[in-house]
């Protein structure tokens, strides 16, 4: 029988279609039963998913947040039982990648080298830290499913979300109600950021502190962004080398005797001359002797994988861009920026830059698939909101950055507070050198310079997509919680 639609019937239809918008859930949660094989021990857990309110001062929900929270079961007294909260970067990044790729009790199905894999989905880690540690995943506004929420005038106020010092209030008023509800006022805490991350966990060791009145015992940066540090001009050109060298060495395009040896052998000797030799040349910058601009030039090219002319085109300054186009183009081929370890392929040759960035799309082929249906499957969590592995955050007020300084206030009126860098050697985005400059520069005093440690990784900003290391950061993650956690009855003092 042929159907007849009249224009009436049409018209009912689309407004009521126009007229149904996607709900976002404001608080709501639902709790899953599970276990896992750490370390060759079972580990029975519970994940609670879902939706809790950030409010303002009149009590009115503005924005609602998406996390995850895995529990192990059967643990009797939680003020002995470490929480461990995790962000990761962006700004608008979601907490997927470390949730389904490092520290939580499920990950990605990829291979050894971190390349995606079909038929997609999610296997057990055996490398989490869920045996020794709660971890939560935060989702800020507009990454995941967490969302603002509009006035009666259908408007949000971006500002109280989307800036350093924004992001970092509105997170640690969050966080106050979500270890409440969870009655983890007892647990020792840590925070772990990765990438933009780093930048946001640096600046909440503070505010939670003078804000919330929440101590903790460690925080872990995956990846750090500068923290505000300055490094502009010589020192920042200089810094670039060490990475260079890295990710020349993996592509064997360096000299016989420099490819012969281990990494972190090479990794010294080109630190060693990009801090005594290389950034003094710098410093002279156009008034550099001819002669040492010459001997700068080759010996750059020489740790590089790239030619002196090139260099010497550049004034010594060759950016990161460049270096990603120009280390293996005659090979037709470019470098991955946030881990070189990957290659792309561009329309031409020539150029100054890639046209994409080839890791990421490699990641986003294997991340996007697992989470969406891990979510809704796995975990129960249902909802009709897309979940954003970018979401939409910019502009973002970069303006005051100074949780470098934040995080050492932090540590210096916490004796108890501890801190362990985590990098990538492959990293272009985020190298590791620079993070060490970082580590470096915290602390100009010294003073604190013994509760701060640096780890690194024969891969790139995601250290943890290759098998071997998932394994090893994993475990420094978690000697660096059993170590930071004080005797009973020690008190916090210097």
């Amino acid at each position: 029988m042929k159907k007849i639609f009249t224009p009436l019937f049409l018209l009912v239809f689309i407004a009521t279609a126009w007229s149904q918008k996607v709900e976002i859930p404001v608080d709501t949660t639902v709790t899953t039963k599970h276990s896992v094989t750490i370390n060759s021990k079972n580990i029975d857990y519970t994940a609670t998913t879902g939706m809790q309110p950030l409010w303002n001062n009149d009590g009115e929900p503005i924005a609602s947040l998406f996390y995850t929270y895995y529990k192990r079961s059967n643990i009797k007294n939680t003020e002995n039982r470490p929480l461990v909260i995790s962000f990761n970067g962006g700004p608008g990044s979601a907490s997927v990648w470390m949730h389904i790729a490092y520290t939580g009790p499920r990950v990605l199905k990829i291979d050894d080298e971190g390349f995606p894999i079909q038929p997609y989905g999610i296997k057990e880690n055996p490398h989490s830290i869920l045996d020794v540690a709660d971890i939560v995943y935060v989702n800020p506004v507009n990454t995941g499913f967490s969302r603002p929420i509009p006035n009666e005038e259908g408007e949000v106020d971006k500002e109280k979300f989307f800036g350093v010092d924004a992001d970092v209030k509105y997170l640690a008023e969050w966080l106050n109600t979500f270890v409440s509800r969870n009655n983890r006022w007892l647990s020792p805490k840590y925070l772990i950021g990765e990438s933009y991350g780093t930048t946001r966990v640096s600046g909440l060791a503070l505010e939670l502190q003078n804000s919330q009145w929440m101590y903790l015992n460690g925080v872990i940066l995956v990846s750090p962004t500068e923290l505000g540090i300055e490094r502009d001009g010589p020192v920042g050109i200089a810094n670039r080398l060490p990475y260079f060298a890295a990710a020349a060495w993996y592509h064997d395009a360096l000299p016989a005797e420099l490819q012969n040896k281990e990494l972190k052998d090479l990794l010294e000797e080109v630190e060693n001359y990009t801090i005594n030799e290389l950034t003094p040349v710098l410093v002279k910058g156009g008034f550099t002797e001819s002669s040492k601009k010459e001997a700068a030039a080759e010996k750059m090219a020489y740790y590089s994988g790239i030619s002196k002319e090139v260099i010497l085109q550049n004034n010594l300054d060759v950016d990161y861009r460049y270096f990603w186009k120009e280390l293996k183009r005659k090979d037709g081929v470019t470098v991955g920026r946030l881990d070189s370890r990957y290659l792309g392929i561009d329309a031409k040759e020539a150029g100054d830059s890639p046209d994409y960035n080839a890791e990421l799309t490699s990641w986003l082929h294997s991340f996007t698939p697992a989470i969406n249906h891990y979510l809704r499957n796995d975990l129960n969590f249902e909802t009709d909101l897309k979940y954003f592995m970018f979401g939409p955050v910019h502009p973002w007020d970069r303006s005051g950055n100074n949780t470098g300084e934040n995080l050492r206030q932090a540590m210096a009126q916490n004796p108890n507070l501890d801190v362990l860098i985590q990098s990538g050697y492959f990293d272009g985005a985020t190298t590791y050198f620079n993070a060490k400059y970082t580590m470096w520069q915290l602390d100009q005093s010294g003073k604190l310079k013994d509760r701060l440690s640096f780890k690194g990784y024969e891969s790139g900003h995601m250290m943890y997509l290759r098998a071997e290391d998932l394994k090893n950061a994993n475990e420094d993650i978690r000697e660096f919680i059993e170590n930071s956690l004080p005797e009973e009855g020690a008190p916090a003092k210097y």
